[in-house]
């Protein structure tokens, strides 16, 4: 039983509830590698009937991500266990508190732990970072977004946890939209084909609702991609003053995103810039866990 506390959040925008259809098949995997036959040093040390209470506990302060699917983890071994959520995902917390409680089983409670502090810890970690580079970027209108860059198997989470920290999705994966880098670009342009053409060519292949994003590395082909008909540009790798002179040249006509050598030093500048989106790889893929921990007290039934 999980009981969870308003969504008071500082995240940039409501953040859509992830199902359980999304959280227990990923749970649940992770349950079984860890424990594939039953948790054996729990079931041979402690009493059937022992009990056990457990707080989650903040080492260092931070944006808390991923508390449903803690939740689930004690849920999936037995519902009997009861998991209090004290803080909403996306709400920022201190060294020292206190975000969640569980109570149930001694056994169930230590099978289940693991696995709960690893995503509870790593989510956490990715809604921080983000939120650092959120706030690096206020004042601007350029938005924090995530890339593919995730670990396999832990999208839904990833992107989730950046939503906590008040950053953006970009597209989820390689169906949701036409993304032309400068490989597609080179392959669509053999044998003399204008880079125009072959947008426009690919733009009339597509649904209305289809976004199209094409990727330039230099200032020259700004206009060509644009009378392709492409919805967003991407400058790859542009210094502040090309960045500049691009949002310039844009003048409104695509979204302009900037991607490439961002990191917490240069994001703020980046912004400045006037650029629409930033992607940021490090979101996910080089992200640090957060130091929670889970300080469990074992008791015996009378």
């Amino acid at each position: 039983m999980t009981s969870t506390p308003e969504p008071v959040t500082a995240a940039a925008a409501p953040l859509p509830t992830l199902s359980r259809r999304q959280i227990d098949p990923v749970v649940l995997r992770a349950l079984d590698e860890d424990a594939p036959w039953g948790d054996l040093t729990s079931q041979t040390l402690l009493p059937a009937d022992a009990r056990a209470t457990a707080a989650l506990a903040a080492r260092e302060p931070g944006v808390f991500s991923g508390g449903d699917i803690f939740a689930a983890a004690f849920r999936l071994i037995d519902e009997a266990v009861v998991v209090q959520l004290l803080v909403a995902d996306g709400a920022a917390f201190e060294a020292g508190e206190t975000l969640a409680t569980v109570s149930g089983s001694a056994r169930s409670v230590l099978q289940s732990e693991r696995i709960a502090l690893n995503f509870v810890q790593r989510l956490s970690g990715v809604a921080t970072l983000t939120a650092q580079y959120v706030a690096l970027a206020a004042g601007t209108r350029a938005r924090i977004v995530d890339t593919r860059k995730t670990t396999p198997g832990l999208r839904v989470f990833e992107r989730h946890a950046v939503r906590c920290g008040g950053g953006h999705n970009h597209r989820f994966s390689l169906s949701d939209a036409v993304m032309a880098k400068d490989n597609h670009l080179a392959v669509l342009t053999q044998g003399g084909r204008s880079v125009t053409d072959a947008l426009l060519a690919v733009r009339a292949q597509l649904s209305h609702t289809t976004h199209l994003e094409a990727e330039v590395d230099r200032l020259d082909q700004i206009e060509p991609v644009l009378a392709g008909g492409v919805d967003t540009i991407m400058l790859d790798n542009f210094s502040l003053d090309e960045l500049r002179a691009g949002v310039r040249q844009v003048a409104g006509r695509a979204l302009v995103e900037a991607s490439g050598s961002v990191n917490l030093q240069t994001v703020a500048e980046i912004a400045a810039t006037g650029v629409d989106i930033i992607s940021v790889g490090a979101l996910t893929h080089s992200v640090r866990s957060l130091d929670l921990g889970l300080d469990v007290t074992l008791t015996a039934q009378p």
